[in-house]
């Protein structure tokens, strides 16, 4: 059995069909082609869901009341997460709201990304997790820091990195529940017929330090829906 990340997924899906495979915290597992649906998942791989991509629109409406102005949000995304643009951009155009695309494909863009995102006068951020962004949490939250730039995160660790706010999954919970499916699995069950596990419980972290030394004043209506304020 391999227990692991969403994005490990795209390799693994090329490297093995019959090997049983649990994720922790994939992205869009059906969008992404990993599996049939989230209820019959129909092969070698199942697991839990971070959902990500359907909560992109509130993450937008998060930052637009944080940062109201009529500037456009850069998207900061990577090709390990692909359907993270299109459901942003989507969400955006309900909504009326301007966005930049900025894609970035490998550890050595991402500065390039940031001068990008200044050039076109974008006046926040919106930062998927995908597998180059993570690993670099630190660096992007600093990087945003230093061109003073508000930013959207997807998950807690950025805004415990120096990130500005985030709103999603609790990640360490996941990995805690993604123990259930291997036991299951070791017990005789089919991952074929474990239905992928969907959150139903989301965090709003802010960073009230980050906040200060970007001169913003967080809305007391962000502040009392917060589930952890980092002082």
């Amino acid at each position: 059995m391999i227990v692991a990340p969403g994005p490990a997924l795209s390799a693994l899906k090329q490297a093995t069909s019959t090997i049983p495979i649990v994720i922790a915290a994939a992205s869009g597992p059906v969008g992404s082609g990993y599996v049939q649906s989230l209820s019959r998942p129909g092969g070698n791989i199942t697991g839990l869901s971070l959902q990500s991509v359907d909560t992109v629109g509130k993450r937008l409406e998060l930052l637009k009341e944080l940062v109201p102005d009529a500037a456009p949000v850069a998207v900061l995304w990577d090709r390990g997460n692909f359907t993270y643009w299109p459901a942003a951009e989507a969400a955006a155009r309900d909504r009326g709201w301007k966005l930049l695309s900025v894609e970035v494909r490998d550890v050595g863009q991402i500065e390039a990304a940031f001068k990008a995102a200044t050039d076109a006068r974008a006046g926040a951020l919106l930062v998927d997790a995908g597998p180059v962004h993570f690993p670099q949490r630190g660096r992007v939250a600093e990087l945003a820091a230093r061109n003073r730039l508000p930013a959207m995160y997807e998950l807690r660790p950025f805004v415990e990195a120096g990130g500005l706010i985030s709103y999603g999954v609790d990640i360490n919970d996941i990995w805690r529940r993604a123990a259930g499916y291997v036991d299951k699995i070791l017990k005789g069950a089919k991952p074929a017929d474990l239905p992928i596990e969907q959150p139903t419980r989301f965090e709003l972290v802010i960073n009230l330090k980050t906040a200060k030394a970007l001169g913003l004043t967080i809305p007391q209506s962000l502040l009392l829906r917060a589930d952890e304020v980092i002082q």
